[in-house]
């Protein structure tokens, strides 16, 4: 079994193809249940696959722990989208090992998103593995590998700012309003507009504490339905002039073209708030305020350019700490292999136990009907015991003259460790004695 990563991404596929491999949160039960009974439908392996689909709008990947060629996992993708091989082949990236866990890692922590540091897809992640966990597609494997990943990814984000300072115009203008007023649960705000970047805007509002959100819009059905969703109010634009100095905080998105907020409007606002001081954030292009505005004492007015000078800065902040995140990543790396050396290795004591155990048990059966036939006990004990030690001897033995005929030092200095031999003149002659004995009875009674 090995850990494997097919998928496309932001990076290698365009948003057509993006769309045309992504599965809906309602499809991803079923595809995992699907990839995993046909690679198991052909996996002759004791073990069982296991997968993990994740899929967003920057990238879809199969997560797998299979003995399965990665081609069959393609073709599956193949049949499922209905989608030629050739229009994608060259768009497909493969990890597999501790590539594959170096990969899922930088995902879940951010540093292979589209915007570094991006927190979302650690969800996404959390989700996927949760639909493929509810369904039976994944066990021992996959679960031990996504646990390690989700804990390594949690120490890339607690231990490096590679999630702070925003990098997003709604997420940057809602930290704006945070450096200005301190508690935004105690403001008012104003939201001019009702598309996706003014509900983007109101989502980090209400995450960050806000609770009086006011939308206003040029209809009032589209204000009314997104202030539902916010559990905040809706007004008019055109109600806007007279309700403006209710407000401390405007955040303004629209697709005029023209301004909808003017100096006057604003002025006589400030006036009726006894110079009380406003924060006006127009994201909006072209602008939706005046740039007259600004010109106004006790307001604090801010462009989509402004924003974007900021957003800049804090990408710069974010890249200083990929060289830190990369260390914690490359722990992390290191940290999975020694677990799975650890595993193979109790795998391996596991075998050879019980092929010891099946040795004694043929003895012993052999033994006891010695015994039955009559045979002196003496003897049979002295049978049994030199049966068995001839056979647990048998292999190591052939195999150390096999490694002395082939110079392999690196072999019989192991067997000196496995088999507590030290290397002193008095045991080597012993031993040259033990080998005579050895070949003369090798493989007889």
């Amino acid at each position: 079994m090995r850990l494997l990563v097919i998928g496309i991404n932001h990076s290698t596929a365009s948003l057509d193809l993006r769309e045309r491999l992504a599965f809906t949160p309602d499809q991803l039960a079923p595809a995992a249940l699907s990839l995993n009974r046909y690679l198991n439908s052909d996996d002759k392996d004791s073990q069982r696959s296991e997968v993990v689909i994740v899929s967003t709008c920057n990238r879809t990947e199969l997560v797998m722990s299979s003995s399965a060629p990665q081609q069959r996992a393609v073709r599956w993708l193949t049949q499922m989208k209905a989608i030629d091989e050739d229009e994608f082949s060259e768009h497909i990236y493969c990890y597999d090992a501790d590539q594959a866990v170096r990969h899922l890692i930088k995902v879940a922590g951010g540093l292979d998103s589209m915007i570094l540091g991006e927190p979302q897809i650690f969800g996404q992640m959390k989700s996927a593995y949760a639909v493929s966990r509810g369904v039976g597609a994944i066990s021992t494997e996959l679960e031990a590998t996504f646990q390690h990943v989700f804990s390594v990814a949690k120490r890339v984000r607690s231990d490096t700012a590679i999630g702070e300072n925003p990098v997003s115009v709604a997420y940057a203008a809602v930290s704006l309003a945070q450096r200005i007023f301190a508690d935004l649960s105690s403001v008012s705000v104003l939201l001019i507009g009702a598309g996706d970047t003014i509900e983007l805007v109101a989502q980090h509002l209400k995450h960050s504490g806000a609770k009086n959100l006011v939308v206003a819009n040029r209809t009032l059905d589209r204000a009314q339905s997104l202030a539902e969703r916010l559990a905040a109010s809706a007004i008019l634009l055109s109600e806007v002039p007279e309700n403006l100095a209710q407000f401390d905080i405007v955040i303004s998105s629209t697709a005029s073209q023209l301004p909808v907020l003017g100096k006057g409007a604003v002025e006589s606002a400030l006036n009726e708030r006894k110079r009380r001081p406003m924060l006006l954030v127009d994201i909006a292009v072209p602008r939706d305020i005046e740039k007259q505005v600004a010109q106004l004492s006790d307001i604090y007015l801010y462009t989509v350019d402004d924003l974007r000078d900021i957003i800049d800065h804090n990408v710069r902040l974010r890249e200083a700490e990929v060289d830190k995140a990369g260390q914690i990543i490359d722990k992390g790396v290191e940290e999975f292999l020694v677990w799975q050396r650890s595993r193979d290795a109790t795998d391996l004591v596991v075998s050879y136990r019980a092929a010891i155990q099946d040795l004694q048990d043929e003895e012993l059966v052999r033994a006891k009907q010695l015994l039955l036939n009559g045979k002196n006990p003496d003897l049979a004990l002295e049978s049994l015991a030199r049966s068995l030690t001839q056979k647990i001897m048998h292999q190591p033995t052939v195999e150390m003259r096999n490694a002395a005929g082939s110079d392999n030092k690196s072999l019989l200095d192991a067997a000196k460790i496995l088999f507590g031999l030290e290397d002193r003149p008095e045991d080597r002659l012993e031993g040259q004695v033990l080998n005579k004995n050895v070949a003369a009875n090798d493989g007889s009674d």
